[in-house]
């Protein structure tokens, strides 16, 4: 199973965004986000409802307690 910051950047991969945009529209900076998924940096809670939110995912998916959505068929 992947960590956290693995899932943050599959989630962000399925949607086919970059992290600046990820981080505009989770009103966070560019070099926090990227810490995020780098495993630099953990998230507060509000943050990960933010995540949460913007990719379509529940707090468990990110967690890695249920699996992630599949992508998107084109």
């Amino acid at each position: 199973m992947n960590g956290f910051p693995e899932r943050l950047k599959a989630c962000r991969k399925r949607l086919h965004v970059s992290q600046e945009i990820v981080a505009v529209n989770c009103k966070i900076s560019f070099s926090t986000y990227r810490r995020y998924e780098t495993g630099d940096r953990e998230p507060s809670l509000s943050t990960l409802c933010a995540f949460a939110d913007y990719f379509g995912v529940t707090l468990d998916q990110l967690a890695g307690r249920a699996p992630l959505p599949e992508e998107p068929q084109s």
